[in-house]
Order: structure tokens, then sequence, then C-alpha cells
């Protein structure tokens, strides 16, 4: 069996569980006054605020005759309006009544409840580990409606490091095909950060985006030149790239390193690195020295980048 055979069946058996669960909740309605079908499409009309009913079918994937006929008997309730699309003479607009808003909010505090029944066992960081594993399956298949949430830069705190060197150590295997030496080389570095007296200064920080670790930097002095600090570890989350997330950390760290005095600032980098050289360059630095290396498995160009500040 390959892989992926195996990759599909554990997505299928997930598929199969979470039906049993969605079943659980649908039980939730079994008793109200809307059958399964039209509290989906009264939720859908509700989050939308207003929709056409050739929207309603592409989201649910219902039948368009079948569709009809319950918003015909919602209007007859009074629970939605129907007016005309601006600019779209062949379509309607529909939306909630006061009376459809009324049910809608019950229908989501009967749903909210349901929720809360089902994850009322486990602890908070359960939790939040199962939300993260929800918004990852969404991400990862490409929801459309999943939205970023802003990016934070926080200081670092117990528990990072170790996610950073894992993390680091997935990536640059995946992407370069570095072997377990530059995972524990990295995991050195970061030792090395955290045993450092606080003068002269460093620091280190984590990007977060939607309560998870999207990328890090940290600063330190160089070893043996004095007034130079060390830029080390930059990282961003490939599903994060294209944000602004690495210039950001990238900006952060200079000005930290210019506020404390710092002369000079350097780093070392690989020439395949080719997102980390630009973001460098971008900043001011420029390379002062090159040399060939074997390292993590790999015949590697090394660099080492500097900047005065």
């Amino acid at each position: 069996m390959s892989d992926t055979t195996g990759q599909i069946d554990e997505i299928r058996a997930f598929n199969r569980f979470y039906t049993r669960q969605i079943g659980l909740l649908e039980e939730h309605f079994a008793d109200g006054p809307l059958s399964l079908p039209e509290a989906r499409v009264i939720y859908e009309i509700n989050a939308k605020g207003y929709v056409t009913a050739r929207d309603l079918v592409q989201e649910l994937r219902m039948d368009g005759g079948y569709l009809s006929r319950m918003l015909t008997k919602f209007v007859e309730a009074g629970l939605t309006a129907v007016s005309p699309t601006p600019g779209d003479r062949r379509s309607n607009t529909i939306a909630l009544t006061p009376d459809g808003d009324l049910i809608a909010r019950r229908l989501n505090t009967r749903s909210h409840d349901a929720v809360a029944s089902q994850i009322h066992g486990l602890a908070d960081s359960q939790k939040r580990e199962l939300v993260d594993a929800m918004r990852t399956v969404r991400r990862l298949l490409r929801d459309s409606a999943l939205t970023r949430g802003p990016v934070v830069i926080r200081d670092h705190r117990i528990g990072d490091l170790g996610w950073l060197i894992h993390r680091q150590g997935i990536i640059y295997n995946e992407q370069f095909g570095w072997n377990i030496a530059f995972e524990a080389l990295i995991a050195g570095i970061y030792s090395e950060f955290e045993r450092a007296p606080d003068a002269p200064a460093k620091r280190l920080w984590i990007a977060e985006q939607d309560d998870a670790i999207i990328g890090s930097i940290f600063v330190m002095p160089s070893e043996g030149l004095a007034g130079s600090a060390q830029l080390r570890m930059l990282y961003v989350e490939p599903v994060a790239r294209g944000q602004g997330v690495g210039a950001a950390l990238v900006a952060q760290a200079v000005g930290f390193a210019r506020q404390n005095g710092y002369q000079r600032m350097r780093l070392w980098t690989h020439a395949n690195q080719a997102s980390a050289r630009k973001l460098y360059a971008g900043a001011g630095f420029r390379i002062v020295e090159t040399m060939p290396e074997t390292n993590f498995g790999k015949d590697l160009e090394g660099e080492i980048w500097e900047l005065t500040l």
C-alpha cells in the first residue's frame, strides 16, 4: 500500500467519523419548527445578509426546484422578503424579515448549545487543539470562507522555542532537503540565545496569526565582535508568506539593534535561501563574505551579510 493510499484511507475514516458527529448535531434540530434543509437555508441567508436563489443553489448544492418551493414557503410565512436585484432584472434578492431574524437567532443558539455539549468534556488546551486542527483542515482544503486575522508580533514565552526548532527542522527538510543535523544545530542556537545574559541586549520575537505561530526572529550580540548584533533564525511559515511577515520581523530586529546602540548587524545565510536574501537586501544588508560549505547533508554556499547601523 502506497503512502498516498494510506492517507486517503485516513481521510475517508475521518469523513465517516465527522459525518456521525454532524448527525448528532442534526438531532438537535429534529424537534424544531424547521427541517434541517430549511434551517441551512435560513442560516445561509442570515450569514450573508442577502442572497439570490442562484447563490443558495451553488453554496448548498441544493436542487433548484426544491429550493424554490422552500423559498415560497418562507415568503408566505413572513420569514423572508424578496426584492429585485439591482442591475439584474432576471433575479431577486432574498433577505430575512424581523421574524426571520428571530428564527435565525434561535437556530444559532441551538447550534451553539449543541456544539458546546459536544466539547464540554474537553480541557481548554484540547479545545484549542481541536479548533486549530479544524482551521488547518479548512486552510489546506482552501475554504473560501476562511479569512485571516491580523498578524501580531509578540515576545516569546514558554513552549515557543521547542516549537520553533520542530517547525524549522521540518520546513527546511521539505524545502531544501536538509537533514537532522540542521535541527540539532538550531536547538543549540536557541539554547545559546536563552542562556546569554540580558546585556548586551537580546530579544526574540514571535509572529502570530489566528493564535498560531507563523514566524520568528531573534537578535543577540555577535560573539567576539564588540558593538555588533547578530540577526538569527528568521523563519516564516509557508502558508503565511506573501503577507510581509518576514519584512516586518527583519525591520523589528534592525530597529531593536539601532535602539540598543549596536553599530552593525551581521547574519549567516545560504545562497539557496532566495526569499530570505531578498528581505535582507531590501533592509540594506550586503554580502561581505562567501564560503563553500558541506552542511546538513548538502553542498552549500554560505554567506555572511552585514548592515551598518
